[in-house]
């Protein structure tokens, strides 16, 4: 069953009845096509004496859209729509994640040996040596998905709860890629220090903690913080695995343009956390400047800090050579303001800050739009690679490596891989070991 086809469509499925006699399934499919909609998957679900009944696929741009669909069918006489089913709300119906047991119960010598009375030896020799906890449980095997749900995807401040099936989504990517169990958190609470609080105690619980959609500039505060005060990997994927992804893509756009990253301009427009940790990897890799522009001063004074420059939105369109923008703001970028050979990555989602097409039509040398800038080519093995070896963190040599790694597994005038790259989370995941473990941030064995 497809579930989208193209950007910002909705995939809905039609359950119709329809006479058995010829040209009746030509008749719906005419209908749906003059409406403006293109037709996936049909299947047979029911075959009676006088009617057949069938699920089609369309893909709509709207709810109103699809109301036109409906009439339009409706003035086929004898065909019926007996339902409509949503095949997003219908993917997500009881959840996407459980917990299972991964020990067979066959009888009560088991359930003896995993519950009591064997257990009480593997309590008791944790006690003794705690490290054995890496051996005998799913500590680390185990993420916590942290959030307080106050800048979830394109949706913002929507709360926690809100904000669960984006959780649930990020643990089937984990489980899916790389075997980790990825396990949702819901803080709903906008105190730093209440997130810091509550993540450092139960932490004892996970090998990593993985902290998603939480708002700038409180994420910076709360991962600073856990970092410090935990002996595991803290990582905010909104910073560092955008940022991860962007460096990738980074590496690859700029041959089309001629220019050495290391030796560019690069200018940020959007200062968030996406922005931020952008920065702040550009100039870990190497980059000699990195001048950036937000509607907050202190974002600015943030980038200073960091060793970039704060600037206005003219003066980063006038002299970076790479613009790399974050803001959520369709249309930002005016074609005026595109200078010859300039590489321009508008990654805001659905709607960029400039349409690509229209970037090179202004001058730029390569544009690119988010759609394909994805997040979970990197975090999954990052993860996977920092809990593998026991590293303590995910510095930043973890994540440019993870970063060329993503780059290499591109094809021919791919600017990243596909998420479904056969190899791309196993190689960024053996990078991101041996970045650990020539950085020395290996925890060792008690």
């Amino acid at each position: 069953m497809e579930i989208e086809r193209g950007a910002g469509k909705i995939a809905k499925t039609l359950r119709v009845m329809l006479p058995d006699k010829p040209g009746y399934l030509g008749q719906l499919s005419s209908a749906i096509g003059m409406s403006g909609s293109n037709i996936g998957d049909i299947r047979m679900v029911r075959i009676g004496l006088t009617h057949n009944t069938r699920e089609m696929t369309i893909y709509v741009d709207s709810e109103e859209h699809l109301e036109q669909i409906l009439e339009n069918i409706g003035k086929v006489d004898g065909i019926i729509v007996e339902d409509v089913i949503d095949l997003v709300h219908q993917r997500h119906e009881g959840g996407k994640i459980a917990m299972k047991g991964v020990r067979s119960l066959q009888g009560i010598s088991d359930i003896r040996k995993i519950y009591t009375p064997g257990v009480a030896t593997i309590c008791r020799d944790i006690q003794r040596k705690p490290d054995l906890a890496q051996r005998y449980t799913v500590i680390p095997n185990q993420v916590a998905i942290v959030t307080n749900g106050t800048a979830i995807l394109v949706l913002g401040d929507i709360g926690a709860v809100a904000g669960m099936p984006v959780m649930e989504g990020k643990a089937v990517l984990f489980d899916h890629f790389v075997g980790i169990s990825g396990i949702p958190i819901l803080i709903q609470n906008r105190d730093p220090k209440v997130i810091i609080e509550t993540v450092k105690n139960i932490a004892p619980t996970f090998g990593a903690i993985k902290l998603e959609d939480i708002a700038a500039p409180e994420c910076f505060e709360i991962e600073d913080a856990l970092d410090e005060l935990l002996d595991i990997p803290v990582l905010h994927d909104d910073q560092h695995g955008t940022a991860v992804v962007v460096l990738a893509a980074l590496l690859n756009a700029i041959r089309y343009s001629g220019q050495m990253l290391s030796k560019a301009t690069i200018g940020v427009i959007g200062l968030g956390a996406a922005g931020m940790g952008i920065s702040k990897l550009l100039l870990a890799y190497g980059v000699k400047e990195v001048i950036g522009s937000d509607l907050k001063e202190d974002a600015k004074t943030m980038l200073d800090a960091a060793g970039g420059r704060g600037a206005s939105l003219a003066t980063v369109m006038s002299e970076a050579t790479i613009i790399i923008a974050t803001t959520g703001c369709p249309g930002l970028i005016k074609p005026e303001m595109v200078r010859k050979g300039q590489v321009i990555l508008a990654l805001s989602n659905p709607n960029p800050e400039i349409d690509p097409e229209l970037a090179m039509a202004s001058g730029a040398a390569f544009a690119a739009d988010g759609k394909s800038v994805n997040n979970a080519l990197g975090f999954p093995g990052l993860f996977r690679g920092a809990l593998n070896v026991r590293a303590r963190r995910i510095n930043n040599k973890m994540k440019i490596a993870a970063a060329k790694a993503i780059a290499v597994c591109a094809e021919e005038g791919e600017l990243v891989p596909s998420i479904l790259h056969p190899d791309v989370h196993r190689s960024v995941t053996e990078a991101v070991e041996r970045a650990a473990l020539e950085s020395g941030v290996i925890k060792p064995w008690e």
